[in-house]
């Protein structure tokens, strides 16, 4: 008689255990090899970005960027962010309700896109809070990416540090490939080409006025910037 091949078929609970997507992968950066990070891989939901912008800039911190490229899939870690809440801000593009073309995008339900742009080709990353009735939005100032290959054939920066390819809000915008014709793109949407996903590791926070934006009077020294201390990405400033 042939003995059975052991392991021959799993038992049901291990076959359950083989079948579900793993919600937790930990890993160390290439950038920051002892800084490890969490994540949860399920885009996040509507209901996360319909809070008031300053505690969306909050909670942005730490979540990771997906985006789909023809290159391939970028992924970065959000680590500085800033909040910008019309109509009293003066700060904000959409000060005292002003829509423009441009600053339409400010009235969208929380998740979507707004991109402008600097210096010409430098392209802005914001992300919409509240509802469609509340013009605010969160610029992100700095990314961390996960991975550099796809990244450093995009930016093809001359730095030889790392860390330049997306310590500022116009690098940010350059790495992921965005420009004005993302506006209104919808994270909440997977075939979209970007969205956000969770990241449960615990960062400590720092929090400081904005920067350059010395136009905007007595709004230019509100806390509304967060970052990852110690985090070597964070933008200069």
């Amino acid at each position: 008689m042939k003995k059975a091949k052991q392991n021959e078929t799993k038992p049901k609970a291990d076959l359950e255990q083989v079948e579900k997507p793993v919600a937790k992968k930990i890993k160390k950066n290439e950038a920051n090899p002892a800084e490890e990070y969490q994540m949860v891989d399920t885009m996040l939901t509507a209901d996360f970005y319909k809070v008031d912008v300053v505690e969306l800039a909050q909670k942005l911190i730490g979540k990771i960027i997906v985006r789909q490229l023809p290159q391939g899939e970028v992924r970065a870690i959000i680590v500085e962010t800033e909040a910008y809440k019309a109509p009293e801000d003066k700060a904000c593009h959409a000060y005292n309700n002003k829509k423009t073309d441009r600053t339409k995008y400010f009235w969208q339900d929380g998740g979507h896109l707004y991109v402008y742009s600097i210096y010409g080709n430098n392209y802005c990353l914001n992300i919409t809070a509240a509802t469609k009735d509340d013009p605010e939005a969160v610029l992100i100032r700095a990314v961390q990416p996960l991975s550099f290959d796809i990244i450093k054939e995009i930016r093809k920066t001359k730095s030889p540090k790392l860390q330049d390819l997306s310590n500022g809000p116009g690098k940010c915008g350059g790495c992921l490939l965005l420009d004005k014709s993302h506006n209104g793109l919808n994270l909440c949407d997977q075939k979209s080409g970007m969205y956000l996903i969770d990241n449960t590791k615990q960062y400590e926070i720092g929090v400081s006025a904005r920067i350059n934006i010395d136009y905007a009077e007595e709004w230019k020294d509100k806390p509304w910037r967060f970052y990852i201390k110690n985090n070597s990405f964070v933008s200069k400033g």
